[in-house]
C-alpha cells in the first residue's frame, strides 16, 4: 500500500510540474498583433501569413489590430506578453526608426523582441507634384538648391521624415517638413499642392501616378519595384549612396524559447516563398525574404544606428 502511494505521489509531482511550453507548439490559438489599422500593408500581410499557419498547424491564428504612436501601442503589447510564442507582432521597419524619434521609449527595440524572421522588403517612392518644375531627381534637386527653404514635403509616419532628410543631407538641399496623421492624408497634401513632395509607400501611390495626378521621380531601393518597373531607384537617378529599404518582419517577446522561435521562423519562411504567396506580395509591392533571427536582429542593431545618426545630422530633436 505504502508502495502504491509512493508511486502515486511521484506520478502527481510529476505532472504538476510540467508546463505549457512542454506541450508541443502550437496546442492553443496565437495572437498576431499588428500596430496598424486594418486595410494596411502590415494587416494584410499579417493575415495572409496567418491563414498559412493556421492551415499548416490547424490552430486559429487571430489577427489583433492595436493602432496607435507608430504600433508601440502593439509592441509595448508584445513585449509584456507571456514568451511562450501565443503572441506574436508583425511590424515594419519603423521600428528602429522610433529609436531615434523618441529620448526615452517604454520599450527598448532591441532588448525586449526576439526577432523571428523579416518576412519582406519594399521600396518608397519620391514624388512630387505634376506641376513642380522638375521631372527627374537631379531636376529637383536643382530646383531646391535654387529656392532654399521654399518647397515643403509631407510625411505621414517617422520613416518617410527620415528618409526625406536623408535625401536633404546626401543632395545638401533643404526641403521644409509638414506632418500629417498617415500616407493617405499625406497624398491628399499632395494632391491639393499643400505640399510639393513627398516619400510614400508604393502601393498607395500607384493610382496617382498612373492618372497623372502626382509624379514619381524614383524608389528607394537598389532595384526598382515591381509594381513600378519604369521608375528609377535613387541611385540610378543621381544620388549614389542612398537607399532606404522598407520591410516588414515578425517578432515574439523576449525570451522565448529557441524551439519556438526557429519552428516559426522556418514555417514563415517557406511560406513566404510558396508561387502563391509571391503573386499576393507583389500586389504590396513587397519581395519575400524569409530571413534567419540572426540575421533580423543585425539588421535592426544597423539601422537604429543608421536612423540615430542621420537625426543628429538632421537635428531633428527626439520627442
Amino acid at each position: 500500500m505504502r508502495t502504491k502511494l509512493l508511486l502515486l505521489l511521484a506520478l502527481a509531482s510529476l505532472f504538476a510540474g510540467q508546463s505549457p511550453a512542454q506541450s508541443p507548439y502550437p496546442s492553443k490559438p496565437i495572437q498576431m498583433l499588428v500596430g496598424f489599422p486594418a486595410g494596411g500593408g502590415n494587416d494584410i500581410l499579417a493575415r495572409l501569413l496567418g491563414a498559412k499557419l493556421q492551415e499548416a498547424w490547424g490552430q486559429p491564428v487571430v489577427v489583433v489590430n492595436k493602432p496607435g504612436a507608430s504600433s508601440l501601442v502593439a509592441m509595448e503589447y508584445v513585449a509584456k506578453a507571456p514568451p511562450d510564442g501565443y503572441t506574436l507582432l508583425l511590424n515594419a521597419s519603423v521600428m528602429p526608426v522610433l529609436a531615434a524619434s523618441y529620448k526615452s521609449l517604454s520599450v527598448d527595440i532591441l532588448r525586449d523582441f526576439e526577432p523571428i524572421t523579416q518576412l519582406t522588403t519594399q521600396s518608397f517612392v519620391l514624388v512630387v507634384h505634376p506641376s513642380l518644375a522638375a521631372r527627374s531627381v537631379k531636376e529637383l534637386i536643382q530646383l531646391a538648391s535654387s529656392k532654399p527653404g521654399k518647397l515643403n514635403y509631407g510625411s505621414g509616419a517617422a520613416t518617410f521624415q527620415f528618409a526625406t532628410e536623408m535625401f536633404n543631407q546626401q543632395a545638401g538641399i533643404k526641403l521644409n517638413h509638414i506632418s500629417y496623421k498617415g500616407s493617405a492624408q499625406t497624398i491628399a497634401g499632395m494632391l491639393a499642392n499643400d505640399v510639393q513632395v513627398g516619400f510614400v509607400d508604393a502601393p498607395a501611390l500607384v493610382p496617382q501616378i498612373k492618372a497623372g495626378k502626382l509624379r514619381a521621380l524614383a524608389v528607394t531601393t537598389r532595384t526598382r519595384s515591381p509594381i513600378l518597373p519604369q521608375v528609377p531607384t535613387m541611385i540610378e537617378a543621381g544620388v549614389p549612396d542612398y537607399e532606404v529599404v522598407g520591410w516588414f518582419a515578425l517578432f515574439a517577446p523576449a525570451g522565448t524559447p529557441k524551439p519556438i522561435v526557429n519552428k516559426l521562423y522556418e514555417e514563415s519562411a517557406k511560406i513566404v516563398k510558396m508561387a502563391d504567396m509571391r503573386d499576393k506580395l507583389t500586389n504590396l509591392d513587397c519581395i519575400p525574404v524569409g530571413s534567419t533571427p540572426g540575421e533580423l536582429r543585425a539588421i535592426m542593431k544597423k539601422q537604429v544606428n543608421q536612423w540615430i545618426a542621420i537625426a543628429k545630422a538632421g537635428n531633428i530633436k527626439p520627442q
